[in-house]
């Protein structure tokens, strides 16, 4: 069990011990999607939905999963952001659109804010979901991916291509 950096001597859990690893800038950015149909894309577009602003919803939804990943995850430390930030985009589809989430979280610390860019991307997308599935359970999420992460030991990290989509069909 010695290599595995997770497990204490006997082979148990434990959380990595981060006291001694520098102090640097570290941010990390991470991707997902959702894909709508029409009548949900003008609603958000609009802020037609009944719900009220999913954009706004689920940015701020985004912002406080970035702050409670710790929580969730448990082997990921409690650290203190120093940014975090949601954008969105649009493409349109066939017969579809496509909400693109790009979650970029900053700290000064001893580990990288990779699961907590992930976890603001993951919940937001879930929380546009949330907000639109009366009109349309059949959304589809996806998939989630690390876009870069920069500082660290293990230095900055750029993805050279996209994930392949794994579905036969997208609606």
């Amino acid at each position: 069990m010695a290599d595995f950096t997770h497990f204490n001597e006997q082979g148990r859990a434990k959380m990595v011990d981060i006291s001694e690893k520098t102090h640097t800038v570290r941010s990390a950015a991470a991707q997902t999607s959702v894909l709508v149909n029409q009548e949900i894309y003008q609603n958000i577009t609009n802020q037609t939905m009944k719900k009220g602003d999913v954009l706004s919803v689920s940015q701020v939804a985004g912002i406080m999963a970035a702050k409670q990943t710790a929580s969730l995850i448990p082997m990921c430390h409690p650290i203190s952001l120093s940014a975090v930030d949601i954008s969105f985009s649009w493409e349109q589809k066939k017969e579809s659109f496509e909400l693109f989430i790009l979650a970029t979280v900053k700290t000064t610390g001893g580990t990288g804010v990779e699961m907590e860019a992930l976890t603001a991307a993951s919940v937001c997308a879930l929380t546009v979901y949330d907000m639109c599935k009366a009109l349309d359970k059949g959304m589809v999420i996806g998939p989630a991916f690390l876009k870069e992460k920069t500082g660290g030991k293990n230095g900055d990290y750029h993805r050279q291509t996209l994930p392949a989509m794994h579905m036969e069909q997208r609606p």
